[in-house]
């Protein structure tokens, strides 16, 4: 079984995100889509624009199958943290063998020669 796992902020929800979404699903082959999303407050300590239960919503009525919280320890920090604290929350589900995420069109060249280096 495929499961991916997206760490996001939805806020707000757009459709941006919803491609994503659907691209993740398609590309990795993926039998579910988990995503881990932060609270009532997002990177650098913002008050979310719309609160929790309504983003997870969108996100599940949008592909994801489940949306679990990025606690306010790691949801208020930098963005390296924010990615780590939900990369492990992702990977302490057990389940998840697949990570999406995105990136600026610009940045992918950048992006797979780093990849390829490591």
């Amino acid at each position: 079984m495929r499961i991916a796992g997206i760490i996001a902020e939805y806020d707000p929800f757009h459709k941006g995100h919803a491609w994503q979404l659907k691209q993740a699903k398609e590309e990795s082959k993926a039998d579910y889509l988990v995503c881990v999303m932060s609270m009532s407050f997002t990177q650098r300590g913002m008050p979310a624009l719309l609160c929790p239960h309504d983003r997870a919503e969108m996100a599940l009525k949008n592909g994801a199958d489940i949306v679990l919280g990025v606690p306010y320890a790691f949801s208020v920090c930098d963005a390296e943290k924010f990615a780590l604290g939900g990369v492990e929350i992702l990977r302490r589900t057990g389940i998840v063998n697949c990570l999406s995420f995105g990136i600026e069109a610009d940045g992918k060249n950048v992006f797979s020669a780093a990849a390829e280096l490591l």
